[in-house]
């Protein structure tokens, strides 16, 4: 469930009590506004139905600052309201997060600050280790706490909504996170001597199909997790396995210049980089994420074709390629 709150100018009463009212939400009330507000309604709504609401008011309030729309989940509320959406309403709605809801937790994910630096740094240094030691536990430790999540759902999520900002940054973010990331390995390369026989490490110069199933698998699972409310914690491990494991070891092979077992690293990393973002966008538009507008929805679903064909010929490049140097 979900509880929104409106604020908005008296003269607008009428047309958000209407468009309350089509939603068909589970309750709601209206009051004097707060501040410099001089209206609220406060709503109740069932899973699924949010989206719609939302949009409605956003189109009845129309373009100006003069109101604001605040969405909260609901923990609990009593008494207890037996949820039992009809099986239309299954069709037509699935049950996902609110787009405004996705947009700002991808974005807030997506920030290239001090911390996602540092955690960057950070879960380099473990990789490193943990593949210099062949250790998975090390391993498995750094992509704990690898930052990669945020922007490669922020890029799929962009490519869905048709939003070229929201990929730019994405991709600003991503390819940073990546640079500092391959350059702290390199660092760590020249102040050690990586053991070159340490099997998990040689395991991330391997090709096969195995790899790219378990990149669509996490790209996949990671748009579901953003959708769907399921541990994000969990997920971002499984893209840090197809992310950072290969990087790491790519960096790692050519500071000690052994250079076919890095390039077969940065093969491997760029699979996995195509795999994680089509599989994303996929899950996003089966999930019916999209904007609100009609020219947006245009925008949209010329990003989605654009996009869906740039990945599945890189992903078919890369296939042919790495079945050459296998």
């Amino acid at each position: 469930m979900r509880f929104i709150k409106v604020s908005f100018p008296e003269n607008k009463t009428d047309a958000v009590i209407k468009a309350i009212e089509a939603a068909d939400p589970i309750d709601w009330a209206v009051d004097q506004g707060y501040g410099k507000f001089e209206k609220a309604v406060e709503i109740v709504v069932a899973p699924g139905r949010g989206q719609k609401l939302v949009d409605s008011l956003q189109s009845t309030l129309g373009p100006g600052k003069d109101w604001r729309i605040v969405v909260l989940p609901v923990e609990a509320t009593l008494p207890r309201v037996e949820d039992e959406p009809s099986k239309e309403n299954n069709k037509t709605e699935k049950l996902i997060a609110l787009r405004e809801e996705l947009y700002q937790g991808v974005v807030r994910n997506c920030q290239p600050n001090t911390d996602f630096f540092i955690l960057t740094v950070l879960s380099a240094i473990v990789a490193a280790i943990g593949l210099h030691t062949s250790n998975v536990a090390v391993i498995i430790a750094a992509m704990v706490i690898a930052p990669l999540l945020g922007p490669i759902l922020a890029f799929s999520l962009g490519s869905a909504l048709g939003d070229i900002k929201l990929m730019l940054r994405a991709s600003k973010t991503a390819l940073a996170g990546f640079a500092v990331g391959f350059a702290t390995a390199i660092v760590i390369s020249q102040l050690m001597t990586i053991d070159m026989t340490s099997p998990e490490l040689l395991d991330r110069s391997t090709l096969g199909l195995g790899i790219i199933v378990l990149a669509l698998a996490s790209g996949a699972a990671a748009a579901l997790s953003l959708t769907s409310g399921l541990s994000s914690a969990l997920v971002g491990v499984m893209v840090a396995v197809a992310l950072l494991p290969p990087s790491v070891a790519s960096a790692l092979f050519a500071g000690a210049g052994e250079w076919k077992l890095a390039a077969s690293s940065a093969l491997l990393l760029a699979l996995n980089v195509v795999c994680t973002l089509l599989s994303a966008l996929i899950v996003f538009v089966w999930k019916g994420v999209r904007p609100r507008t009609w020219l947006a929805k245009r925008t949209a679903k010329r990003s989605v074709l654009i996009n869906g064909i740039v990945w599945a010929a890189l992903l078919g490049t890369l296939i042919l390629l790495s079945t050459y140097l296998s």
